[in-house]
């Protein structure tokens, strides 16, 4: 078993920086979504507001409301700006092409690759509120959800097996990453709740709808207890190893 030291992390090998806005180009909602991120990485989560952000940009608060309605849309924005930015990595795939276990990695190494690019706003991804309330675990992202669920059923998972691995695969994930970007800087605060009435439609989501009774289903102590067995077999492995060595 490799040590720790002579594993190369090429995710953050990966990992470059973003040139900051210039405050002389022309307002649009994208620059201003990019400009939220750059001042998050740099200042952090809790210090943004649109005054001080206007001020980054070069430009008083209210015309930023042009483009955004406020705050908390500006935030959704910066969360979909980070889930775009996974769909452009060329090594994360749409659908399988070698295997489910190669589009899984691959999409695990994207989201960590996004959480080192952008530690301090990684968090938003776990604690907007998601899309739709009763998904479980939550996640903002309906369409990374779709495209999971649809890649691991284009590899024969049954609806039951592509739910279970959905909230197994999230469940780690997110937790990982999480716990990694909080030794970055980042301020992982509690999670947002998102009103029912405010919830969007699911036409652009057929798998999440299909699967909606499946997803909403709350089993975290049943997955908890067989996540914490599954470790403890690996760390089983992990002693016996060492002790061959």
């Amino acid at each position: 078993m490799p040590s720790p030291d002579d594993v190369e992390d090429a995710d953050a090998a990966l990992v470059k920086g973003d040139a900051p806005p210039s405050r002389h180009t022309p307002l649009d909602r994208g620059l201003i979504l990019e400009a939220a991120i750059t001042f998050i990485d740099e200042q952090g989560l809790p210090g943004l507001t649109m005054r001080r952000l206007g001020q980054a940009l070069g430009v008083e608060a209210m015309a930023l409301y042009r483009y955004v309605a406020g705050k908390e849309e500006l935030l959704d924005g910066v969360v979909d700006r980070l889930v775009e930015g996974m769909r452009t990595d060329a090594e994360v795939l749409d659908s399988p092409s070698d295997g489910w276990q190669d589009f899984v990695q691959r999409l695990a190494h994207g989201v960590r690759r996004v959480a080192l690019a952008h530690p301090k706003a990684f968090p938003l991804v776990a604690s907007r509120p998601p899309e739709a309330p009763w998904l479980r675990p939550p996640l903002r992202s309906l369409e990374w959800v779709e495209a999971f669920l649809v890649g691991l059923e284009s590899e024969g998972f049954s609806d039951e097996a592509a739910v279970a691995s959905y909230r197994a695969f999230t469940s780690f994930l997110l937790g990982h990453l999480l716990l990694e970007v909080s030794t970055h800087g980042a301020d992982v605060g509690p999670l947002d709740v998102l009103e029912e009435s405010s919830e969007p439609g699911l036409e652009d989501y057929p798998t999440v709808s299909r699967l909606r009774r499946q997803l909403a289903q709350d089993h975290a102590n049943v997955e908890f207890e067989e996540a914490l067995e599954e470790l403890l077999n690996r760390l089983a492995q992990v002693r016996q190893e060492g002790n061959a060595g």
